[in-house]
């Protein structure tokens, strides 16, 4: 569940318009952002794995009788419900977005989102999903083995790309797309979905080194894939001076090697992560407002899939704005940005709980780059609400 959350139409639509404005300029933003996620997700990961609890369970218990509980309680649930229900409607954009690039015509966009909210609801209230995540996840991981082809046969400029990822640069405008990188790489919602996910899986065996190493692996996977998609767009569109306004632009990076095929190979890329990434982020909230409230936090209680299936309703209704889907999938990847800063500062404090993690609680390294991953965030969260206001270029 986690690698599909993490592999959704906003990384693609991301990346792309980063590569394609920007060339290999914000790589470095990039890797920032899989460094941060491989932190806060192994933070995560240890709280399911040796307290055998969710991020939002854990502060339900540390905050016991404390009287801002229920305000804490409130940012968290607010933020979260707000934040995912436009990552909802960026989910639902792209997976539309896909059937428009397989020839289905803009026509088709609307019925498509009512079509694909309508199964992703039926498959959380019937809570039999799993199986076809394994089938698109698949299908994601081609669309990536296919822009690794497409790097490969455009002549990415390693040099350029070095420098990108190890020298940081802000070109003027590019603030909000820093801050949809790193919303579309650090999850928010994530942290909930992986601490109650490694609960399922390593409690009570308490084996934190499996943990990390899967956390390791899978968000290390998710990088390289994010770091392929930008450097192909950037040696295909901003080569070309082409900028992303739909699914037939993005298809273009896919065009040397793949022809008239490209089209129909990113189209089922991003139907398959838009659909899987519709599933995981409902069920992520109500995962998160089910261990809050102490509610039984399982995929099958009713007031989980309530809550789910009400994500996947105002994340219609985002979809459905009228706006193109493009700028809705890059204003969710924002969104999550700015609500990051908020997730990582309580999953650092459940993580400095001795009572409730003993020695596993973080020491000081663990901090150290928590608070890194914090200040830059809030630092660059800020940046792009100066941006978006006009008061900063």
């Amino acid at each position: 569940m986690v690698a599909a959350a993490f592999i959704g139409p906003g990384t693609v639509t991301a990346c792309t318009v980063a590569g394609a404005e920007f060339g290999y300029a914000l790589l470095w933003a990039l890797l920032f952002a899989v460094l941060a996620t491989m932190a806060l997700q192994e933070m995560a990961a240890r709280l399911g794995t040796v307290a055998g609890a969710g991020l939002g369970e854990a502060l339900r218990r540390e905050l016991r009788g404390n009287r801002l509980r229920w305000p804490l309680f409130a940012l968290i649930g607010t933020a979260l419900y707000a934040g995912n229900s436009a990552y909802e409607g960026g989910n639902l954009s792209g997976a539309a977005l896909g059937i428009e690039a397989l020839g289905g015509g803009e026509g088709s966009f609307r019925v498509a989102v009512m079509t694909i909210a309508g199964a992703a609801a039926l498959l959380l209230a019937l809570g039999s999903y799993r199986l076809l995540e394994r089938a698109l996840i698949a299908l994601v991981l081609l669309m990536a083995a296919a822009f690794l082809a497409a790097g490969i046969v455009v002549g990415v400029d390693m040099r350029a790309l070095v420098t990108g990822l190890f020298v940081p640069s802000a070109p003027g405008g590019s603030a909000l797309t820093v801050v949809a990188l790193v919303g579309t790489t650090v999850v928010p919602y994530n942290l909930f979905l992986h601490a109650a996910a490694a609960k399922a899986r390593w409690h009570p065996s308490g084996d934190v080194a499996a943990a990390r190493g899967d956390t390791v692996l899978s968000v290390g996977l998710g990088g390289l894939i994010s770091i392929l998609i930008v450097a192909t767009a950037a040696a295909s569109l901003f080569a070309e001076g082409m900028r992303v306004e739909g699914a037939a632009d993005m298809a273009a990076q896919l065009a040397p090697l793949f022809g008239d095929f490209a089209p129909i190979l990113l189209g089922t890329g991003l139907f398959a992560a838009g659909l899987t990434s519709s599933i995981t982020a409902p069920l992520a909230t109500g995962y998160a407002v089910a261990e809050v409230l102490g509610w039984p936090s399982d995929a099958k209680d009713r007031g989980v899939r309530l809550v789910a299936i009400s994500v996947v309703g105002f994340g219609t209704l985002v979809a459905l704005t009228g706006v193109r889907p493009v700028e809705i999938i890059i204003t969710a990847q924002v969104a999550n940005g700015l609500l990051l800063p908020i997730m990582a500062a309580f999953l650092l404090f459940a993580m400095n709980r001795h009572g409730l993690l003993g020695s596993a609680a973080n020491d000081w390294w663990a901090n150290a780059l928590g608070l890194l991953v914090l200040i830059v965030s809030t630092g660059l969260g800020a940046r792009a609400v100066l941006a978006a206001t006009g008061i900063l270029g």
